[in-house]
């Protein structure tokens, strides 16, 4: 009989751990970009606050899945990294299947960088909410 190996258990919650919080944040951000177009209809917000208003969604997006996700207690700043890079580079996809072309520039090397530093931030919060309620618990 063949053991299990415990780092390939490990590898794959980690893997799937991920696949949870970037399915969840896809779904959270196509809701609230919904959401906020309803509200920049009906409140006549100007064209300027449209870019501003992605990013914050974006950003809530990571952080919800991560904190909802994210429940190994250890290495959040690189498992909240990779998260956001993959999360932007999904994100990118699905918003240019859906807008039926993709255009690469400045906004999405901000948007890169915007996911990445709130992945990591997410990831490093999720990992110490964690370690803080199985300490008080």
């Amino acid at each position: 009989m063949r053991k299990s190996d415990p780092t390939n258990k490990k590898k794959s919650s980690y893997m799937l751990e991920m696949l949870k919080a970037l399915v969840l944040s896809l779904i959270m951000t196509l809701v609230l970009i919904l959401l906020a177009a309803l509200l920049i209809m009906l409140c006549n917000l100007p064209d300027r606050a449209i870019p501003i208003i992605n990013q914050a969604i974006k950003g809530i997006s990571i952080l919800v899945a991560a904190l909802i996700c994210f429940r190994l207690p250890s290495n959040g700043w690189i498992r909240g990294l990779v998260f956001g890079i993959l999360y932007i580079a999904l994100s990118e996809i699905v918003f240019a299947l859906l807008n039926g072309g993709f255009t690469f520039g400045l906004h999405t090397l901000n948007d890169l960088a915007v996911g990445c530093i709130t992945g990591l931030i997410s990831g490093i919060v999720a990992v110490n909410v964690i370690r803080s309620h199985r300490i008080t618990v």
